[in-house]
């Protein structure tokens, strides 16, 4: 990520240097404000999301008290048994995968990555070659870098802070989007560990699922335009007032102390607000050079020159930055989301779709790096390849189901 950090400072400073050369007089000036621009934007953004992560993560804090996410857990086991036939050799690594898909599935977040190290730790234990992933630990990957979200706060809190007349209204096409990056995921690493995919469970799962996602979108495509957008948004409105009764209720039914709880999530929701400030001043102020430098645009320009010579709408262009840094760095693919919002308006195609890809995938690479490298795995096998593929699915139907919900 430093190489890339790195570079993207010296092309902005190159381009503009050479805007210089060509006549510019203005262009080492304008590198210089967009530099200083994107530093604030960084702290505003960070401090305007105090609020709403101090919220959602005593909601969470409630979650995780009342061993909701453990629960949840039970109800994914027996479909990962049949993914991850490897589990059976070590069952102790059953309850954490099964609970870190289920803490991913809430958007828990910062109870995913532990519970992840901690079955990447219990999977490790029944490998026999300890620096070789195992297949069961692949599938495992791709199942986290592509796992659905039903809750995606992050895009939802940071297109509410941006202004948007509806932060839900991206529910419905982000939820299609994940699922199918899923989808290509699991069908991939299937294909490559010849694992059959006609199990009756994972075929009635898969169907009901999907079943409900085709009725959900054939009722939103067929309405008219506005239509489709207040039930887009009703959906998710209604599934995060679920949740949120959910946590309430699991709380309640758990006797958990529910205000001593939310008050101490609260906590780490401020404390977490705070750390995003250097990784979003870091970040903005990289791409901002890319942009004044003029790097950016030309690059852009270039994409959408070859899609306009062959007849494709170019409006996707203005969302590439986050599908380009999406499975490299998740900090990264959030600043260009809100670099997205900022320049082309937070409730236009591109910063809708841009908002859909940020939701669809994780963050390929620092999960290969994080989760493999905490038990010494030095040889991957194929498991980035399954990884980027399931990315490649879930980016691209982004930029698709975008076109389809409000093109």
């Amino acid at each position: 990520m430093h190489r890339l950090f790195s570079l993207f400072f010296l092309a902005g400073i190159a381009g503009a240097v050479i805007q210089l050369i060509g006549g510019d007089m203005a262009a080492p000036g304008r590198l210089i404000n967009a530099l200083w621009s994107a530093a604030d934007l960084a702290v505003e953004v960070s401090l305007g999301l105090i609020g709403v992560l101090a919220l959602w993560s005593g909601l969470f804090k409630m979650a995780e008290a009342s061993n909701l996410a453990a629960r949840l857990s039970s109800w994914v086991e027996p479909v990962l048994a049949r993914l991850m036939p490897g589990v059976r050799r070590t069952p102790e690594a059953s309850a954490p995968v099964s609970m870190n898909l289920a803490a991913n599935m809430l958007g828990l977040d910062n109870a995913a990555t532990p519970l992840g190290l901690k079955a990447m730790e219990r999977l490790q234990e029944g490998n026999p070659q300890p620096t070789r992933a195992t297949d069961s630990q692949i599938m495992f990957l791709v199942l986290n870098t592509s796992s659905v979200t039903l809750v995606p706060v992050t895009v939802l809190l940071f297109r509410a802070q941006q202004g948007a007349n509806d932060p839900a209204a991206v529910y419905l096409p982000l939820l299609m989007a994940t699922t199918i990056s899923t989808l290509v995921g699991i069908l991939v690493t299937a294909r490559v560990q010849r694992i059959s995919l006609r199990d009756p469970l994972l075929l009635v799962v898969a169907g009901l699922w999907l079943s409900i996602l085709a009725a959900l979108g054939t009722v939103v495509w067929l309405a008219p335009t506005e239509l489709a957008n207040t039930l887009s948004s009703l959906l998710g409105n209604g599934i995060l007032l679920l949740v949120l009764s959910a946590f309430f209720i699991a709380a309640w039914r758990g006797g958990v102390d529910s205000y001593d709880t939310f008050v101490e999530g609260a906590k780490e929701g401020f404390a977490l607000a705070v750390r995003l400030i250097p990784y979003l001043v870091a970040m903005l102020a990289a791409i901002a050079m890319l942009r004044a430098g003029g790097v950016l645009d030309l690059f852009l320009d270039g994409i959408r020159f070859g899609a306009a010579t062959i007849g494709w709408d170019t409006r996707f262009v203005d969302a590439l930055p986050v599908a380009f840094l999406k499975p490299l760095s998740g900090s990264g693919a959030r600043a260009a989301m809100v670099d997205v919002m900022q320049t082309q308006g937070v409730d236009s195609l591109a910063a809708r779709m841009a908002a859909v890809m940020q939701g669809s995938t994780e963050t390929t690479f620092y999960v290969l790096a994080v989760y493999f490298g905490s038990v010494g795995i030095r040889d991957f096998r194929y498991a980035l390849w399954c990884g980027l593929a399931a990315d490649a699915a879930g980016l691209i139907a982004a930029i698709l189901l975008s076109y389809a919900f409000w093109g």
